[in-house]
């Protein structure tokens, strides 16, 4: 634990350099928190949702030991998006989304026909395309979420822009209302499905062949 008086205990003369911080001891000092937070669709069908799942776990693993040596902590929220309520409370703009310290890892919001989506709600929609050294990838590259992790640990207090005014993609609205839709045509069919089940006849009259 450092000591907060330490600067001015007069340890060095001037010039000595015995008490010049290195980059790693003063990330520890700031005791820098990262936030990641990683919004998605669905991750039981989606390809794209999933790989970033993966992507982000791997980055995590690989920048573990220098976060530890920076002394940061590590906050990781994983958010199923499933609701248009949901979206406007994360300002959701596109599947998937991974924020680091509230800022999105890639501003530019890029998509494509993801046909994982399609068949889970019926409709065309499109999710997220990712762009990274000059190529577009379907699948999040785990170096991308790599080095937005190690910007924020290492390069400074950068301020968030400030936040416009929200509305709900079309592409978003498209796809809660038709898995809505689904939904109920799921509850109607196993609803049918379960009276057509039933007994015309209590059990006291199972021999009475009214059935």
């Amino acid at each position: 634990m450092t000591n907060k008086n330490a600067e001015n205990s007069g340890c060095c003369s001037p010039g000595s350099g015995c008490c010049s911080v290195q980059p790693e001891v003063a990330a520890e000092e700031a005791g820098k928190r990262v936030e990641i937070d990683f919004l998605y669709l669905d991750l039981s069908v989606c390809t794209r949702c999933q790989g970033a799942d993966q992507s982000l776990d791997q980055a995590l693993s690989e920048v573990s030991q220098v976060l530890k040596a920076a002394g940061a902590e590590v906050v990781v929220n994983k958010i199923n998006v499933n609701t248009e309520e949901l979206a406007e409370k994360h300002r959701f703009v596109s599947s998937p989304t991974i924020r680091v310290n509230g800022r999105d890892i890639q501003m530019e919001v890029k998509e494509s026909t993801c046909e994982s989506c399609g068949d889970l709600c019926g409709e065309d929609v499109d999710c997220r395309v990712w762009v990274y050294r000059g190529r577009d990838y379907t699948v999040l590259p785990k170096e991308l979420i790599v080095d937005a992790i190690l910007r924020e640990v290492y390069g400074g207090n950068e301020k968030r822009p400030p936040e416009g005014r929200y509305v709900v993609p079309e592409n978003l609205k498209r796809f809660y209302a038709a898995r809505s839709k689904m939904k109920s045509r799921t509850r109607r069919r196993k609803s049918r499905a379960g009276k057509g089940s039933r007994h015309c006849c209590s059990s006291r009259d199972s021999d009475s062949r009214c059935c």
